[in-house]
């Protein structure tokens, strides 16, 4: 696995190079191919689940596009740290996406959750039984201004999977664990409405004590919810995105209200 992430450092800096700006002489009109930000909430929330206990999380992000209307691929990384409370947590993900004319896309995601006290696998171990990441494949599709719905499948195929558990109780292989959501988005007097509805697909043995890797015991609905987000002007030349979503979880019976800003 290593090797995957030297590709990853070479396509970066492919892209970098590619999207150098012009010689002296050219004009440029296009913007820069990097992009970062910052998210703050008051919890981090990711497909019904509450990854980041009670205490608000940063969350960093650094993507490197390049490509057309037609075709483009972007490298970056994301990650979420959460700030006091009584649990912490850490998140560390690198990502590859290729997306064609800005409504399918396919999206390779490379998790891992670090920490500070030493008990997490080391980063560079891949071992198919022993590594700390989870590689997981994103089928997208987003439709168009007219059918604005969108659609997401999404599967883990190596790592840190939960796994079956074998008639002798052993464990056994990874479950492959795959999610859908489906989400529809508007707009409603200048605030951005999106509504969503994921599932995970996987329906564990409940009688050999197996859990699926969003803490369902069955096939069913994990992330039900609507989220309303806008800009707010601070200053002429400075405008604040936040957003707000109210989030359900029908499996676990919980519900999480989460508040986000952007810098």
């Amino acid at each position: 696995m290593r090797k995957y992430l030297f590709l990853f450092f070479v396509l970066c800096i492919a892209l970098t190079v590619f999207a150098q700006e012009p010689e002296q002489g050219t004009t440029q009109t296009e913007e820069s191919p990097f992009s970062l930000g910052v998210d703050i909430t008051n919890r981090y929330v990711w497909r019904g689940l509450n990854l980041g206990g009670n205490a608000p999380s940063i969350q960093p992000a650094l993507d490197l596009s390049f490509g057309n209307e037609k075709h483009s691929l972007s490298v970056g990384a994301w990650g979420a740290y959460s700030v006091g409370g009584t649990q912490t947590f850490q998140e560390a993900d690198l990502f590859l996406t290729y997306s064609y004319s800005e409504m399918f896309s396919v999206t390779l995601t490379d998790y891992f959750f670090p920490d500070d006290n030493g008990t997490s696998p080391k980063y560079f171990d891949y071992g198919k039984n022993s590594t700390g990441h989870l590689y997981e494949a994103t089928l997208g599709y987003s439709g168009p201004e007219q059918f604005p719905i969108s659609l997401v499948f999404a599967m883990n195929f190596y790592g840190a999977d939960a796994r079956k558990i074998n008639d002798d109780g052993s464990a056994g292989d990874i479950f492959m664990s795959k999610y859908v959501e489906l989400g529809y988005a508007h707009s409603v007097k200048g605030v951005d409405v999106n509504y969503f509805i994921g599932a995970a697909l996987d329906n564990p043995d409940e009688d050999k004590g197996e859990i699926g890797f969003y803490g369902n015991e069955s096939m069913g609905l994990i992330n039900l919810g609507i989220t309303a987000s806008k800009s707010i002007d601070v200053t002429e030349k400075f405008s604040l995105p936040i957003s707000t979503s109210l989030i359900f979880n029908p499996d676990a019976e919980r519900i999480f209200f989460v508040l986000g800003i952007s810098l």
